[in-house]
């Protein structure tokens, strides 16, 4: 059985209909991370014993007839800064390279009563500050289409496990396209839902009012099904929000309005990129939707907002890890001052470094105003313009990073052209609004992904749009070969 041939729902069906058990469908997964696992390095942490035991756990309940969720006994891995009850939640940093959590996320325990079954913790950029998955300290994570190049990141161990078939479904976090990046690089379906739509609680901070924490699959269904699972109002996390179920969204595109702007195709993205997401705008207007052309002229501030706005919070968050009360103390201070900086200086990576430095910078005396207030003026100002957009469109059409998977180490030593390449997402976190991305093509064998934005709290258009282009093509179905393996059609 290979796993790469079922989505995650697929095998959630095999389980309830009793074609194959919780505990060797977990076997299966255990074995693809054996395989791959030496060329990914998608995994931090391999969880065999804790899975297994998970499974047949799931299993018996199932036995006992208790109804659980699609997924129930479906092997899944999770990001990790997202806290998991006494198993080592890195953040992909040598600062809580031995922290056990003593508590669950929200999302995990949401997913453990609806009988999932973890088996491993992915690979991350430290602090997920990093756009290629080059700044753990655990070492890069390898894209299975070419182990040559980066995944993405920050979420590129989650996005990579999924597209190699370590697991079917994987929780990731989107601070600025942190899910959708390695997605599009990876050739697998993610969401960042709406900011306020799943519960941060157990999410190690990054950026506060950016951080989501959101869904990756084989297919935009499978994303739907595992969001579902964690959405919803969490009393530890006031910037939830409760909302009422949405009422069934029809199938197809007929009569939807897709935005397109004009300005994300021209200088800046690569033309074998730009190809294939136009291509997809194509097959949506002759499956009936009618695409618009629209235009977004505050994106050329998002960048500079973005990185302005989570510096600063980064710089604030960060700020508790200082030796003394968790995670990595350097050794050999004399004084609390010199804790501070040995335990920083050593327990921090360089790009997690230059974040908190710039964000102390532009929350400084006299700097505020010049950098930290504009930002969040131009904030507003990019909510304004998707607002006015979303009055002429239901959807915007995007490209979702302006090149494929490049060479690992070929950027990592330019964080301007590293932050650039995050051109196309940050806005819709700088927005608090849903994006999700979905394959649509190859540029030179490497897949391409293309971006659906939606109103907040519309995810449900968004799934409408992306299933409807998943059943008239088949990128998605398209898997990376294994080391050694014969090419697959």
């Amino acid at each position: 059985m290979d796993l790469r041939d079922y989505t995650a729902l697929e095998a959630g069906k095999m389980v309830r209909e009793r074609q194959i058990g919780c505990e060797e469908l977990t076997r299966h997964a255990l074995r693809a991370i054996a395989e791959t696992e030496p060329a990914l390095n998608a995994c931090v942490t391999v969880l065999e014993e804790e899975a297994l035991a998970s499974a047949r756990a799931v299993q018996a309940r199932l036995d006992a007839g208790e109804t659980l969720s699609p997924l129930a006994g479906v092997p899944m891995v999770i990001k990790d800064n997202i806290c998991t009850a006494g198993i080592p939640t890195t953040c992909g940093s040598k600062m809580l390279e031995t922290f056990r959590p003593p508590y669950n996320a929200t999302v995990y325990a949401r997913l453990l009563a609806a009988g999932a079954v973890l088996v491993a913790k992915t690979n991350l950029d430290e602090f997920a500050m990093g756009g290629s998955n080059e700044t753990s300290h655990f070492g890069p994570v390898h894209n299975p289409w070419d182990t040559t190049r980066v995944p993405g990141g920050s979420s590129g161990g989650s996005a990579a496990s999924v597209a190699a078939g370590q697991a079917f479904y994987a929780l990731g976090s989107d601070t600025g396209g942190s899910i959708r990046q390695p997605c599009a690089f990876c050739g697998v379906s993610g969401v960042k839902p709406t900011y306020g739509a799943v519960s941060r609680y157990g999410l190690i901070a990054y950026a506060s009012s950016l951080d989501q924490i959101g869904t990756i699959g084989r297919d935009i269904r499978d994303c739907a099904a595992a969001l579902r699972l964690i959405e919803g109002r969490d009393e530890r996390d006031s910037t939830s929000v409760a909302r009422p179920p949405e009422p069934e969204a029809p199938a197809g595109v007929r009569g939807l309005k897709i935005g397109i702007p004009a300005n994300y195709f021209g200088k800046g993205i690569d033309p074998a990129v730009a190809a294939p997401v136009q291509a997809a705008a194509r097959t949506f207007e002759e499956m009936g939707a009618a695409l618009v052309d629209i235009e977004l002229p505050l994106a050329e501030y998002a960048i500079p907002a973005y990185y302005v706005v989570a510096c600063a919070e980064a710089s604030s968050n960060l700020s508790r890890y200082d030796g003394v009360k968790y995670g990595f103390a350097g050794a050999g201070a004399e004084s609390l001052e010199e804790l501070y900086l040995r335990t920083r200086s050593e327990g921090f990576g360089i790009e997690v470094k230059r974040r908190i430095m710039l964000g102390a910078f532009v929350l400084s005396a006299g700097y505020f105003d010049a950098y930290y207030k504009k930002a969040m003026q131009a904030r507003e100002l990019i909510q304004r313009d998707f607002d006015r957009v979303f009055t002429r469109c239901d959807v915007i059409l995007s490209p979702n990073a302006p090149t494929t998977a490049y060479k690992i180490g070929e950027n990592i030593s330019d964080p301007l052209k590293m932050y650039l390449g995050d051109v196309y997402t940050v806005s819709v976190n700088l927005a608090g609004l849903p994006g999700v991305t979905v394959p649509c093509g190859f540029a030179d064998g490497l897949p391409v992904g293309l971006q659906l934005i939606g109103r907040a709290f519309d995810e449900a258009t968004l799934f409408r749009a992306a299933a409807a282009f998943q059943s008239e093509t088949d990128f998605h179905r398209q898997r990376p070969n294994r080391p050694g393996e014969e090419a697959r059609a």
